[in-house]
């Protein structure tokens, strides 16, 4: 048996006050009631960039361009396995909206590790608390 590699984009949104936005999943989705950051999966011929630009106009209804990238995490789901690329992105244009989440909301760095968080967004979380701290 092989084992299928799904490549998947997320964006770490970051407001001009310096606060970051996180998602709540949808009750009736994969991981319902969780929160992540909003992306997915990338589709074929599409770079991540592309992936991740297309995804949260579909999620959030809004235009993000992406700024650095934070390390890739693999992660393995009992059904799947994905390797997830976050990026810190800017919003360039629009308000986002819940258009696939249950709910979001803007937080602060430190509010972040209270979120009951989808497993492949932890290490997400621990790189951007880390690298808050590091600036204080």
């Amino acid at each position: 048996m092989f084992l299928i590699v799904i490549e998947v984009v997320c964006a770490v949104i970051e407001s001009s006050d310096g606060r970051i936005l996180a998602c709540q999943r949808d009750d009736a989705r994969h991981l319902g009631g969780l929160w992540e950051f909003p992306g997915g999966k990338i589709d074929a011929g599409e770079s991540a960039e592309e992936a991740l630009v297309r995804e949260i106009r579909e999620e959030l209804g809004i235009e993000v361009t992406p700024i650095s990238t934070l390390k890739s995490v693999i992660w393995e789901y009992e059904e799947r396995t994905i390797r997830l690329h976050p990026y810190r992105c800017s919003i360039v244009s629009g308000q986002p909206q819940a258009l696939e989440h249950k709910d979001m909301a803007w937080s602060r760095v430190d509010e972040l590790p209270g979120y009951d968080w989808a497993a492949a967004d932890l290490p997400i979380v621990a790189e951007i608390v880390e690298a808050h701290h590091a600036h204080d």
